[in-house]
């Protein structure tokens, strides 16, 4: 059973539980790799979470950069967030259609703007209709409620301090793509980008934090996959993959398990792996 906490995870029976409650908002965050072709708004009209409004990580993002989904502006993030209704004073509840993807991206992201009364929902959306609960087309009634952000500047990293950390070794670079990826014997999903890793960075797929129904290990089995990974938690942690999505996962990993000097590098692999100036490790090292 998940330990429910309103600040990072809670589980499908605290969502049930609480979704009449008045200052609970509960947000879609589904986003797909540009491999699979799906388009994730299109899913979400065709059914969701009772009382969800679809957050579009691609649209609240910074169109100025050449980077997908980049962290947006900060006026671009309030205006948004307050055109779906969320809000000061709002708990939010998280979730995607994939069960643990994207959604940390989005707690991350509101985290990192400075609101807390976030978690994501273990197990998203296919545990949601597994258990029989609810689902809906209907679209919901939206107040405006004022959203004040106050970003927390030192959970994002750009690829300046990366690189420097990578090459003073002073943080642990934690890589959350599969192992064929980092290690470069699998090409990757964006076109142009090299093979490999982050040099010095360690390799924990986010996958290897979840059970097989795509929920949350619990927090002592999480900490032994960071152990398993090799990964010092004594040193401020950068976690890191395609472009900022499932790094996430081991962003919030981190948050359950504690660790609260964590940081994530927005770019990631899609910025870092198509620059020829940066180093590129391959294999494991």
């Amino acid at each position: 059973m998940v330990q429910d906490d309103p600040k990072t995870l809670v589980s499908t029976n605290w969502l049930k539980a609480n979704l009449k409650h008045p200052d609970l908002r509960v947000l879609d965050a589904s986003w797909h790799l540009p491999t699979e072709n799906r388009d994730p708004a299109a899913e979400f009209a065709l059914g969701h979470i009772p009382t969800a409004r679809f957050f579009d990580i691609d649209d609240i993002s910074d169109h100025r950069s050449a980077l997908p989904h980049m962290v947006p502006p900060v006026e671009k993030f309030m205006s948004r967030v307050r055109a779906l209704g969320v809000g000061d004073g709002h708990q939010i509840v998280v979730y995607d259609s994939k069960g643990l993807f994207s959604a940390a991206r989005v707690w991350w992201l509101f985290r990192m703007m400075g609101h807390e009364a976030i978690a994501v929902l273990d197990g998203g959306l296919p545990k949601w209709i597994a258990e029989g609960n609810t689902i809906e087309t209907a679209a919901p009634v939206i107040r405006d409620r004022h959203m004040t952000a106050q970003p927390q500047p030192h959970m994002v990293r750009d690829v300046t301090q990366v690189a420097h950390a990578a090459k003073l070794r002073d943080h642990e670079i934690i890589d959350a793509r599969a192992a064929a990826r980092f290690r470069g014997e699998a090409p990757e999903p964006r076109q142009g980008l090299r093979a490999g890793h982050i040099p010095g960075s360690k390799n924990l797929p986010f996958t290897q934090l979840l059970n097989g129904d795509h929920t949350m290990k619990t927090i002592p089995e999480m900490a032994g996959e960071f152990q398993k990974a090799g990964v010092d938690l004594s040193k401020p942690a950068i976690t890191t993959c395609g472009s900022g999505v499932t790094a996430a996962v081991l962003s919030l990993a981190l948050e359950r398990i504690g660790k609260k000097d964590h940081s994530l590098y927005d770019g990631s692999w899609t910025e870092w792996g198509q620059f020829p100036t940066l180093n590129v490790a391959t294999g494991d090292s």
